[in-house]
């Protein structure tokens, strides 16, 4: 009998070269509740999972097996192996649908590419309706809620947006049966000596960072029963034997009563599991930093994004330097590792901004920070700011927004070396709190800065055309 649906990804671990050295890979959970959902519906849902496969085994599978319908969860960052599975699939007699946090946005585009549906927002109902309507042979799709295709003549139909779940607890559990997760966990025991699982608490964000995408949950926040979140967590436990587990919410300390009702049950069924997890430093109090500690919290990820609060402002992230600095200082009190998000070239930064993150990273002093250069994604009001600059620099299908380029912003290379004096100043301010840090140490990492420092601004006037 054929499967009513196929869902994958475009994320092959094996295939990438940056993703082969950190090797810290996750169950797919967006596809895992899609089946989950469909699966107590009636549907027959099989999952094919990219990760530890390849493009090659995915494309003879297609080949191979009776054509039906195949569901692809696109991002950011898959988005050129998604065109090429696309392509593919429909050779092979496929019925092709794209959704995820980027289809969205780019609807027309994916539906060119090969698509021939686009499922945008919460996926569960919308791919619920538009299988029953595959499986009786309807033709009009205009009533499926979520839905956009081209009609016979290559018009562009965007559907009414559906309305979210408001009741998370009725979903099932992700279908973490559709997929070899024991290798997940066993992958990450040998790279890192400690198996990991992830599950998540909650939907969407309410924070209106202007440069983050909400396509797939919009401007909400709907939080599971902390109860049978436990409920997860302790057959997880059970079930995968993890060493750690990652709580995958944008923001898990959100709701604070809630944190409380989660820590009290975890605590009376005895359950502890070392954990990491994102906050904003806005949401973390020292109430908090105690509970999360007391329940294995290991290393808390705060997104930080710049040391100027000018720059912070026109982001509309909402928070003060400040309370980034003492959210830091209470993961130290604490011996909680912190990790520090941070981003260069946002629209208006200047040197003293730079200069401010510099300083802001040195004297807080991270566990931990990763920095990337800013990136407008479509959707987003940082998007339509600055969408009269952007540059495409190569076809849609064989590039991502990170690779847009920005006309009149500073080039790569002084963004490089805006990160190498970063480095070499956090560097610089840790050994000259190590007391037996030699003199001539310090002389040599001094002058590293200065020639750094030189550099970038050798390359100050060199920007984007």
């Amino acid at each position: 009998m054929m499967r009513d649906l196929v869902l994958a990804h475009g994320y092959f671990l094996l295939e990438d070269p940056k993703e082969r050295v950190i090797m810290k890979p996750y169950a797919p959970l967006g596809i895992l509740y899609l089946c989950s959902h469909l699966r107590s519906k009636g549907f027959d849902v099989d999952v094919f999972d990219t990760t530890f496969s390849n493009k090659a085994e995915l494309f003879r599978f297609l080949d191979s097996e009776p054509p039906s319908v195949l569901g692809l969860y696109a991002n950011l960052m898959t988005r050129s192996n998604i065109v090429e599975i696309l392509a593919a699939a429909r050779n092979a007699g496929w019925t092709t649908i794209v959704g995820g946090p980027e289809p969205g946005a780019y609807s027309l585009e994916y539906l060119q590419e090969g698509a021939q549906f686009v499922v945008f927002g919460e996926g569960e109902n919308t791919l619920e309706e538009l299988l029953h309507a595959l499986r009786v042979g309807q033709s009009d799709f205009s009533d499926i809620s979520g839905l956009a295709y081209l009609d016979h003549d290559g018009n562009l139909h965007k559907n009414a947006p559906r309305e979210q779940m408001r009741d998370l607890d009725r979903q099932p559990w992700p279908a973490r049966d559709a997929i070899d997760l024991p290798r997940y966990v066993q992958t990450w025991r040998q790279h890192h000596g400690m198996g990991s699982v992830n599950f998540i608490t909650a939907r969407g964000c309410p924070f209106r960072c202007n440069w983050c995408s909400h396509q797939v949950y919009g401007q909400s926040h709907r939080r599971r029963d902390p109860i049978k979140v436990v409920d997860e967590v302790e057959w997880l436990l059970q079930t995968y034997a993890p060493d750690m587990v990652w709580i995958s919410d944008d923001v898990f300390t959100i709701n604070h009563q809630w944190i409380r009702t989660y820590y009290d049950e975890m605590k009376r069924r005895g359950l502890r599991i070392p954990f990491e997890c994102i906050s904003r430093a806005d949401r973390l109090t020292p109430e908090m930093m105690d509970l999360l500690t007391e329940l294995g919290c290991f290393r808390m990820w705060i997104g930080s994004e710049s040391g100027s609060q000018r720059i912070l402002d026109s982001m509309d992230r909402g928070v003060k330097i400040e309370q980034v600095h003492r959210a830091v200082e209470m993961c130290r009190e604490r011996g909680v590792q912190s990790g520090m998000f941070l981003m260069w070239g946002y629209e208006g930064e200047d040197l003293e901004d730079i200069e401010a993150t510099i300083r802001h990273v040195s004297t807080s002093k991270p566990d931990i920070f990763f920095t990337t250069v800013s990136y407008p994604i479509k959707g987003t009001p940082y998007y339509d700011r600055i969408s009269n600059k952007l540059i495409q620099i190569a076809p849609w299908g064989q590039t991502s927004d990170r690779e847009l380029r920005i006309k009149g912003r500073r080039s790569r290379n002084f963004y490089s070396h805006a990160d190498m004096l970063l480095r070499e100043e956090v560097a610089l301010s840790r050994a000259k709190d190590e007391a037996g840090s030699p003199s001539q140490d310090l002389t040599l990492m001094q002058k590293s800065i200065r020639d750094i420092r030189t550099a970038m601004m050798a390359a100050y006037n060199e920007v984007e055309q």
